[in-house]
C-alpha cells in the first residue's frame, strides 16, 4: 500500500495538470469566439454602420473620404474592424476588397 501512494499522487498531479491545460484551451477558444462574434463578417446590422464608421474615422484628418468609403465597405461586408487604424484581418471582406490599382478600398 505504501508503494502505491507515490504512484497515486503522481497520477493525481498529472491528471490535475492535464485538466488545467484543457480548461485553459477552452477559455482561449471561448475568448476567440466572442471576439469573432463581435467584429467578424456579418457582425453588424446596416443601421449600425454610421456609428461604427464614425468611431473608425474619428482620428483621421481625411474624415469625409474615410466616412464615405468606410460606410460603403460596411454596407457590403457588415463589419468594421476594431480600433482607429489597422486590425483589418478581423474582417476578411473589409480587408480583401481592393481598388482597381490593387490598393485597399476600405479605411
Amino acid at each position: 500500500m505504501a508503494k502505491l501512494l507515490p504512484l497515486f499522487l503522481l497520477l493525481l498531479i498529472t491528471f490535475s495538470m492535464v485538466s488545467c491545460g484543457i480548461v485553459h484551451e477552452v477559455e482561449v477558444e471561448l475568448a476567440k469566439k466572442s471576439q469573432r462574434g463581435r467584429y467578424g463578417p456579418g457582425s453588424l446590422k446596416n443601421y449600425q454602420c454610421p456609428g461604427e464608421c464614425s468611431r473608425r474615422c474619428s482620428r483621421t484628418q481625411y474624415h469625409k473620404p474615410c466616412m464615405f468609403f468606410c460606410q460603403k465597405c460596411c454596407r457590403k461586408c457588415l463589419c468594421v474592424p476594431p480600433g482607429f487604424y489597422g486590425n483589418k484581418q478581423v474582417c476578411s471582406c473589409y480587408n480583401n476588397w481592393k481598388t482597381k490599382r490593387g490598393g485597399p478600398k476600405c479605411p
